[in-house]
Formats: C-alpha cells, structure tokens, sequence
C-alpha cells in the first residue's frame, strides 16, 4: 500500500538519524568540533523532522469525517510549522556557539571525526536513494521533503570534512566557518518552510500560473462561453476549487448540468492539484 511505503520511508528516517546524531555529537564534543557539533544538531533536527513528518503525514492521511469533511490535509502544514520554529531555534543555538567558541577550543584532528564524515554520507546516500525509489512508486511530496533533506545533509557533511581534514593541517578557523555556514542554511531552509506552512495554513490561493493554466482550460471546452467565478483554497497539498460558468442561456437544465459534471471530471483529471470542484 502506498501509505505503508511511506511510512517506511519516515522509519528508516527516524533510525538513520538517530544513529548519526548520536556518533556526530559524540566525536564532535571529544574532539571539540564545531562543525561537527553543527552537523549533529541538523542530525536532531533532521530526526525531529522525520518523527513530525510520520505523524503529519499519518494524520494528514486520514480519510474525511463527519467534523472534518475536506479531509485532514492541513496537519501536515501544522507539524511542519513546529519543525520550522525548531530549526529556526537550532540555527541561532550553533550560530552563537561556534563564534563564541572560536579560539577558546581547538578542533583536535582525529580520523574518527573522518570516520564518522565518511558514515555520514555513506549513510545518507542510503536513505536519499531508498527515499527516492519510493518517491518514483507514491509521487508522495513528504517522501519527495525527506529525499531532497538527505541530499542536502550530503553536501553539508561534505564540508564538515573538509574541516575536519584541514584542522590535521592546524588550519582550525575552516571549522568555525562551516558551523557557521550549517547554522545558516538551517535557518534559511527553517524560515523557508515556516513561511511555505504558514502560506497554506492561512488559505493562501493557488499558484497564479496554475490558475491561468485551469481558467484557459476551461474556457477551450465546448459550450462554456465564460467564467464568473473562480477561487481557491488549500486543503494539504491540493486545492478545492470554487468554479462559476456561463453556457448558453437556451439550454436545458439537464443539459447544462451535464456540461457542469463532465468539466469538473476533466479538471480533476487534468489537474493533479485540485481535489475538489464546487
């Protein structure tokens, strides 16, 4: 079942991270690496991402009830503005300790810490591709989030070896530099989805070019000679769409019914976005 495959992909998520958070902060802390220390605190985030996006993505899943008859979509957005805030909080946390640390405490080189780099992206490669295959089978977007998070986490811990590999040549400052690099990009990538979640959660309309793509659709079918209304609003990924048309006055009721319900039919097949038509 298509759930199942993506709850999989959340499992393999929570187990993977939480290995490597566990052996990034270890040797980051030994060994007084502020990019690695960096890079674990993404590792908690990436796990407290892949636990939030399991229970979004469960909820979010449920089919409509009586006291929510559009379905469940919006949990999704909700749990992933907790994620946001998180990461947001994290970045600030590294930014401080990697400048504040700076020539108090240095980066002892150790093949561990390279060790540990190496598992990393051994590990994440791993996760991206399994992520991917189920991605190609569900078209889920929480799998597509999960396996653009584990190509990322590549390039970061890319980085966090080249500081590790300089600090052998006493060239510590590289160190302070990607903690500070990996502190921003959380917090850029943070920001990016508290504003993406809170866009949804505030019923923001759908794309302007999606629209003019659904209104020129149907203004080319046959008998619709207008449109006087046409709105949006989210429900999870996906839009319900309010949709108002004009057809030849002479027409019988039966008639203009019968257009009304094969182009709501046409949209739905047309437009993976919108999920309903009023």
């Amino acid at each position: 079942m298509k759930s199942s495959r993506i709850v999989s992909v959340g499992l393999f998520g929570i187990l993977g991270n939480a290995f490597l958070m566990l052996i990034k902060l270890l040797s980051g802390i030994f060994f007084h690496s502020q990019a690695m220390i960096a890079d674990a605190v993404n590792s908690i985030m990436d796990l407290f991402s892949s636990v939030m996006t399991l229970m979004g993505g469960h909820i979010g899943s449920q089919p409509r009830d009586q006291d929510h008859q559009f379905g469940h979509g919006k949990a999704e957005f909700l749990f992933s503005l907790f994620v946001s805030m998180m990461m947001m909080f994290s970045s600030l946390f590294i930014f401080i300790r990697a400048i504040r640390d700076y020539g108090v405490t240095s980066v002892q080189f150790s093949f561990f810490l390279l060790g540990t780099c190496v598992i990393t992206i051994f590990v994440k490669f791993l996760m991206y591709f399994y992520a991917k295959y189920i991605y190609h089978q569900t078209k889920s977007i929480l799998v597509f989030s999960n396996m653009i998070d584990h190509r990322n986490d590549m390039v970061i811990t890319f980085f966090t070896l080249l500081s590790v590999f300089f600090s052998y040549y006493q060239i510590t400052i590289l160190d302070t530099i990607v903690g500070v690099g990996i502190a921003i990009w959380i917090g850029y990538t943070g920001m990016k989805i508290f504003s993406d979640s809170y866009k949804i959660l505030m019923d923001r309309a759908i794309d302007e070019q999606v629209a003019m793509e659904i209104r020129n659709f149907v203004l080319k079918q046959k008998r619709v000679e207008g449109i006087t209304k046409f709105e949006t609003t989210p429900v999870g990924y996906q839009y319900i769409l309010i949709l108002s048309i004009l057809v030849d006055g002479n027409l019988k009721t039966f008639a203009s019914h019968a257009i009304a319900d094969q182009l709501e039919k046409d949209i739905l097949k047309n437009f993976p976005d919108i999920l309903m038509v009023s």
